[in-house]
This record gives C-alpha cells, structure tokens and sequence, in this order.
C-alpha cells in the first residue's frame, strides 16, 4: 500500500500549513486547551496522539537514514540543518516549537510573554523536567548554558543573540531575557538550537568530548556515537511527558548518497529515509509499502551571488544573470511543475508574507534584456573586474555533486555561456560549500534560499553584517523595514515591510529563485505519526515541516 502525504498547491491537498506567521504575543496559557481537542481528552504532559495513525504503540526499535552527518551534538558548536535536528529532536526539547498554522508557542517552556517595548521576554518553564543525567532544568541551568556555551566567542548560536544582552534569573523556574532593543520575533529564535537547553553539568564534566556525548530532557537518552556511521538513542523512562516515548529505540544512520539511502528503505535495511531532492521524493512515491510525509514551505531552490567580488559587485551583472534563466527549464530538471512549483520570493504563496506584487517584479527569463545589461557592463571601461572592454566575464559556478544538481549547474551554464560568459563548473561536497559561502569564499553557486521563520529573522539573518550573510549584500532599505518588522507585531505593517524588502532585492538580485524545495520523510508503513505530534497541552504541531520529526511522538507497529 502506497500512501502519500503531499502539501501542495494545486490539486493536491495540503496537509500542513507553511509555518509563515510567527504567534508574537503568547498569553501565560499559551499552548491552548488543556482538556479536550480533536485528538481526545487531554490532560497537561499526557496527551493522546490518537488520530489518523491509529492507537499508538509502545516498543520496538527504527532505523533512520539521514542526509548527512552533523559535526557536533552540543547545541552551541552543531551546524544543526534538517539531519542535525532531525537527532537534535531525540535528545532535547525545543523551549519554543511551531504550530500547525505557523504560530511559535512554548513546548518545554511553560509560557512567554514579552513586555510592552517588546525589549523584555519573559520565560517560565515547567516545573520537576530533569536532564538526562537526573540534574533539575531550571533557570540557574538556563543562565548557566547562555553565559558559558550560547554566548561565548566561537558559540554558532551567539550571533542570532547578539540583541540578548543578558539572562536573568527571577525565580527557581523563571528566566527574563534582556535585549538591546525590541525585537517582536525573538520567540522563534527558542525553536532552533538556542532555545535547545543541555546538562550544563554534564557539558563541564565532558569538557571537549561535550558536543560527542549529548545530555538534554528530550524523549531519548544517547547511547553512543560512531561518525558517520550511526548515532544511537534509547527511550527516556524519566521523560516528563507522561506515556512518551513510544518507541525504545532510534539509530539514525548518516547516508549521503541519495540513491543509497533509498535502496536502503526500499530492501528495509532502514526504517525512514529523509530526503531535500525532488528526485529522490518522485521516486520514493513509487515503493511499495511506504508512507511518504512531503511538505513544501517556504524554501526554494536557487542561485546566490557574491556582491562583493567583481563581477557580482555590479547589479548589472547579477541583473543579466537573472534574466537569462529560464526558470520553467530549471523547474523541469528539479522535477517538473508538478513537484518543482515556481518560486520568486522568500514566502511561498501558503505564508501570509506572500506578495502578488513580489510575483510581478521578479525579473523573470527575458535574454534580450540579459544580453544588454551584459553587455552595458562588459563595454564599460569603469567595470569593477578591471578587464579590458568587451573581454567577457569570467567565474566559477560551485554546487554540490548530486546527479540532478549535476544537470541544473550545467543547465546555468549553458544559459551565461549564451550571453558570453565564460563559466567554469566546480563540484563541491555540500559541508564544504556551505563553509565556503559563510567565508565569502565564492563567487556564484547553487543553493537553498527562504526558510519558514519569521521575517525579522529571515532577512536580518541575511541581509545585514552578520555571519550568515552568504551574499554580502546589505541595504539601508531593508534596514529600515527591519526596524518595522523588529518593532511592531502588527501583521499588515509587517506583511508591508517584507513586501518592500522583497521589492528591494527584486531589483538589486543577491539572489535568484528556481522552484520551491519538496521535502519527504519516507517510512514503512509500520512507523506511524510523523506528521500528528501535538504540543504537551493538546495544540496541533507543525507536522513533519521540512523533513524535522518530533520522535517522542512517534511508534512502530510491528
């Protein structure tokens, strides 16, 4: 029996809603009704998963492979992307997590609310929630993990805090954040790994050894750890939500090739396969026996420049660039219309940060234009590569070597080579393209633009002096929209700035767009609820958003 969960536009069903608006005000309740949902009576820390999946089930054992391996499991060192938090998930309890319809709300946290200016979030957690090595979570631990691992030089968490200047303790069970200006989007920033809280004592003990030997209050404990082979966790029988977890057992296995990890699925040497590649998702839809849980957000496929090397530096260029793509073409390699939706904006058309005015700016394929702005730059004797006029551009265009992204370089190539350019093709494995972006190390490449987050972080992240901004592009336009999105929870003012920021780099093009990125984690149809997590007080989660799961809410049924 095939069975598949597709999130579509179209005529496809949506399963999910792309977590797009961020819940900015959260009332001392905050995660809805603690007695009756549609999943069934429900009481705080014992809510029933009953649902479309079935009775859950308690035992047994699943095998998970993975895209890629993570470098370290502390939450201040991991480069915690889609595999990363996938483990990440096992092991610790996200303070803040995304609901069904794109709201932030507390998880592990018992509330969170922000004072008036919107400078001050208050955290209160719930009460007797021990780590794994039978030490109390409490705001002396939560005060000990942001002074001595999130904020300290070389933390990967310190720059989305660089606007918390500090954390204080009020009581045994509550914290305040203290930031240096208003920030209505900070909840979202306690759903990645800074809002991830670990033993601060067992990360001491271990020294060195912390990010290898993980200790949080999530549903699993870690058992053992061999790279890039296979990390292994066991049921937590201390967890705090009572009845979780359901399984005994997880192993997730590290399998980057992507046609590995689906033989692997399809002969059961593994339980579930993740996968980010179109084509590996059309193909998973194809085995017996297997449930697919798809969803598509707000990621897209598609290129990013470097607008501090010549000639990137120049918007006449990354213009040219833009409006010699086709995209329909690029769309057909990814998949097809079908699988690939088109793409022109960081918000995908489920997030209420959508623009139909955003869809009517994006410099869509049109080589005449391509070809004179090409050329109104290679003829310029002021042209920023110092070349002689009428010599043509000349860079390296890196992307992973995955078959379809193969295809899709080539494919780019062929559309700058028809302008002119001269463009060498490099292959770079995916842990080191990525390092090469953050150092600026690059020129062109492909790669994922947009995330399901809120606006202020999305672009700030991006678009500003930080550290992940990849393009290097900064602009005092979108600093001054920033400001409204940082400072106001008002949805149409911030729905108008990120349409002026969207306008913004429709014109200036750091980066361009192919086609919406279609995430799957396939399972047997033994492994059941991946996609029907609930927060502890009965709230519909987000589901299986971007191929992340929610384990301790997961069972096998034989």
């Amino acid at each position: 029996m095939q069975q598949h969960r597709r999130p579509m536009r179209g005529p496809w069903k949506r399963a999910l809603v792309s977590a797009g608006l961020v819940g900015l005000l959260l009332g001392s309740a905050a995660c809805g009704s603690g007695d009756e949902d549609s999943n069934g009576d429900a009481e705080a820390g014992a809510v029933s998963d009953v649902g479309e999946a079935g009775d859950p089930v308690t035992g047994g054992s699943i095998t998970v492979g993975l895209e890629a391996e993570t470098n370290s499991w502390l939450p201040s060192e991991g480069t915690f992307n889609q595999p990363g938090t996938n483990v990440a998930y096992a092991i610790y309890d996200p303070l803040m997590q995304r609901t069904a319809d794109g709201a932030v709300e507390p998880y592990l946290a018992e509330s969170m609310e922000p004072n008036a200016e919107l400078t001050a979030w208050t955290l209160k957690l719930r009460p007797e929630v021990q780590f794994h090595d039978g030490t109390a979570l409490d705001a002396q631990a939560l005060k000990t993990i942001f002074d001595d691992y999130l904020k300290v030089p070389g933390s990967r968490v310190a720059a989305s805090l660089a606007e918390v200047s500090s954390l204080d303790v009020v009581d045994d069970l509550t914290v305040t954040y203290q930031l240096t200006e208003p920030n209505a989007a900070f909840p979202d920033e306690l759903v990645t790994a800074a809002g991830w809280p670990f033993s601060p004592t067992a990360a001491a003990a271990a020294g060195a050894d912390a990010g290898a030997n993980p200790v949080g209050t999530g549903p699993f404990v870690f058992e053992s750890w061999q790279r890039d082979s296979r990390l292994v966790v066991k049921k937590n029988a201390n967890y705090w939500q009572e009845g979780k977890p359901y399984l005994d057992e997880i192993v997730f296995r590290p399998i980057p090739d992507e046609d590995t990890r689906l033989a692997s699925l399809q002969s059961g040497d593994i339980d579930v396969m993740q996968s980010l590649r179109q084509s590996t998702v059309v193909r998973a839809r194809d085995l017996d026996g297997v449930s697919n849980f798809e969803y598509l957000g707000s990621n897209s496929g598609g290129t990013t420049m470097n607008t501090s090397k010549a000639p990137f530096d120049d918007v006449r260029v990354r213009q040219a660039m833009a409006y010699a793509m086709d995209q329909d073409a690029l769309i057909e390699v990814l998949g097809g219309s079908g699988v690939t939706p088109k793409q022109t904006q960081f918000f995908s058309p489920d997030s209420p940060y959508y623009s139909e005015a955003l869809e009517e700016s994006y410099p869509t394929y049109d080589m005449a234009k391509a070809q004179e702005l090409y050329d109104s730059y290679v003829e310029d004797p002021e042209r920023s590569d110092g070349k002689a006029v009428g010599s043509p551009i000349s860079f390296t265009f890196q992307c992973p070597p995955d078959p379809s992204l193969n295809e899709l370089s080539q494919l780019y190539q062929a559309f700058f080579n028809a302008l002119g350019a001269e463009v060498t093709l490099q292959q770079t494995e995916q842990a080191a393209w990525i390092q090469d972006m953050l150092a600026r190390d690059y020129e062109m490449g492909c790669t994922r633009v947009g995330a399901d987050r809120d606006p202020y972080i999305v672009f700030s992240q991006a678009f500003t002096e930080g550290p992940l901004n990849m393009t290097a592009f900064q602009s005092p336009e979108i600093d001054e929209q920033l400001d409204v999105l940082k400072t106001t929870v008002d949805t149409e003012a911030r729905k108008a700035a990120v349409e002026a920021i969207g306008e913004v780099l429709n014109e200036q093009v750091p980066n361009t767009f192919s086609g919406g990125t279609l995430t799957v984690m396939a399972t047997r149809d033994a492994v059941k609820n991946l996609d029907g997590w609930t927060f502890p007080e009965g709230t519909p989660g987000n589901g299986a958003a971007s191929s992340q799961i929610m384990w301790g809410h997961v069972w096998v049924t034989d």
